[in-house]
């Protein structure tokens, strides 16, 4: 039964970021008895059981010379070697210095499983280990990683199970030393080879300082051609469609109708100087139609050509990697990432993935995460449509006010909330170019998601909108909310219909505000507040079922909160 796991290896192996991957977020920092000597503790779940994870400070031999080496020492030897697992981690570019720990720890019958660290950059410098011969010859599991990337930490994680003591014959130093020269002589090879363009892009993308830079020009790139090819689709195709066609059909067919009975303000809505408007009429034939077809689609086109070419490409996954440290301090482990991803094609699968993550706590930070600062397809479309012609200011200050949100948010929660996160596991693909034929196929199917989910929404919407309208009932809750509206917001009184059809369809409120004739400061803080307010009825309803009713109260709650508090700031401080 193994109760406690200890890792060790020399000083530099890597080792604090394989404890990372195996631990997660919650980690309790602790000095030695009468030293000021460090080590870290945190868990791991295994076989269904929380088993503490122990990281001890750094050391080249079971022989000390110095106190960090001592105190490892000391702690190793704490638990009855039949309780416990060891995991030495080893420098797999520097094989030789490192076996030497490795051979101690088999003689002294430690149950060692030995994880070959820094793989990658092994293989970059042309050193090429036989894993599977080495582990015959020592006797215990021995296991490529790359722990940067996450690489082989699932294989790790498996392979515990499978380590038992294996006392071999004490040998002196000088022989252990022979015994080293002859291990590396089977299992090692040595070439001279330069890296590859493709892996020194892959090792770029989830360094700290190269993996940022990377990530932010691939994502201002990726909002360029999203811009490039909807603004295309919209000039050369939707639009001359809607007014080429289908305006004039509409003007004919309802040239005998009576402008002001209700089923003309139900299908056509209200004419703008005596044409038919697809942006104002708010009719089920008109605005509609145009707005999820001339106004979104074109971009929800864009957005998922991309996001399936970077998926494809393999960047998504070292994207991953690049945010784990940072999801970390929001109280969240990387498969967080994975819902959040997901998120930003639609609220409602984001939401439903949360499940993967193991704990309640973390269920509902991500939830409410995604609900306030994850906007999704249809609304980053009207973001990027509406916002994008005042320029890039305004539409990337739309994705920086929400990362802020998040981040503060984040750290609130993780700071209120008990509970801890474990460590997630993650490979990392190569870099390839993705076949067109299944790319397109990809595209294909979430376009046909999106209509099938989207249209059915959008047409009854604007119908409940109209007949609101029509009775003049939007009229009494722009008396209530108007001191609010307009006084903390600076929005005018007409916006609260727009922020109130939010909560049917984000998209279509945010398709409400371009006649309204705001300027590029009011329309910021407007599409801001939609962006983080009430989610629409699918995600709301999908919140209630996974979180239940007194959690989706409480992320409820945040959200009006942090929406007042920042739409506020917005209008008084940061744009004033």
């Amino acid at each position: 039964m193994i109760k406690k796991i200890y890792l060790i290896g020399n000083p530099n192996v890597g080792k604090s970021v394989v404890f990372s991957r195996l631990t997660g977020v919650h980690v309790i920092s602790s000095n030695y008895p009468g030293t000021t000597i460090e080590f870290v503790k945190g868990y791991l779940g295994l076989g269904g059981k929380r088993i503490e994870v122990v990281d001890l400070p750094g050391a080249y031999s079971l022989e000390p010379s110095s106190g960090a080496e001592e105190v490892a020492v000391s702690l190793l030897k704490e638990y009855p070697k039949g309780e416990i697992a060891v995991i030495n981690i080893i420098d797999s570019t520097n094989l030789e210095r490192n076996l030497l720990l490795t051979l101690q720890l088999i003689e002294e019958g430690f149950p060692v499983i030995a994880c070959l660290n820094m793989c990658d950059d092994a293989v970059h410098r042309g050193v090429h280990i036989d894993a599977r011969k080495l582990e015959e010859i020592l006797c215990v599991p021995v296991i490529p990683t790359c722990a940067v990337t996450g690489a082989g930490i699932k294989s790790l994680i498996e392979r515990i199970k499978d380590i038992a003591p294996v006392r071999k014959t004490e040998l002196s130093h000088e022989e252990r030393w022979k015994e080293i020269g002859r291990i590396i002589e089977q299992v090692q090879r040595l070439e001279h080879r330069h890296h590859r363009l493709r892996e020194v892009l892959e090792d770029a993308s989830v360094r700290p300082l190269t993996g940022f830079i990377m990530a932010a020009g691939i994502i201002y790139l990726s909002f360029k051609i999203v811009r490039f090819v909807g603004e295309f689709i919209i000039n050369k195709i939707t639009d001359p469609i809607f007014y080429g066609t289908i305006q004039p059909l509409l003007e004919k067919m309802t040239l005998h109708w009576q402008e002001k009975s209700f089923l003309f303000h139900l299908l056509i809505g209200d004419l703008v100087n005596g044409k038919i408007d697809f942006k104002q009429s708010l009719g089920v034939l008109t605005t509609a139609p145009y707005i999820e077809f001339g106004m979104v689609l074109p971009y929800v086109i864009s957005f998922y050509f991309v996001l399936s070419l970077l998926e494809d490409i393999g960047y998504l996954p070292r994207l991953a990697i690049l945010l784990d440290n940072l999801l970390h301090r929001l109280g969240l482990h990387g498969y967080a990432i994975i819902p959040v991803l997901l998120g930003f094609g639609c609220n409602v699968p984001g939401i439903l993935s949360t499940r993967v993550l193991e704990s309640k706590r973390e269920r509902f930070i991500a939830a409410t995460i995604i609900s306030i600062g994850v906007p999704c397809v249809p609304l980053q479309a009207m973001i990027v449509g509406l916002l994008g012609a005042f320029g890039g200011f305004y539409a990337g200050g739309v994705y920086l006010t929400l990362f802020f949100v998040v981040m503060v948010l984040g750290w609130i929660l993780n700071k209120l909330l008990p509970g801890y996160s474990p460590e997630f596991l993650l490979e990392i693909p190569p870099y390839r170019f993705p076949p067109l034929a299944i790319l397109g196929r990809k595209l294909y199917f979430r376009i046909k998601g999106f209509l099938f989910e989207a249209v059915p929404i959008v047409l009854a919407g604007v119908l409940f909108i109209n007949i609101l309208l029509y009775f003049r009932l939007f009229d009494i809750v722009t008396g209530i909310f108007s001191p609010v509206i307009h006084g903390l917001f600076g929005l005018p009184k007409e916006a609260i219909v727009a922020l109130a059809i939010g909560f049917l369809r984000k998209d279509v409120a945010v398709g409400m505000l371009a006649p309204l004739g705001l300027s590029a400061k009011q329309l910021f803080i407007a599409t801001t507040l939609l962006a983080m307010s009430f989610p629409c009825i699918a995600t709301f309803i999908v919140l209630w079922k996974e979180l239940g009713v007194k959690d989706l109260i409480k992320s409820a709650l945040i959200m009006v909160t942090i929406s007042i508090i920042v739409g506020s700031a917005l209008n008084f401080v940061i744009l004033r």
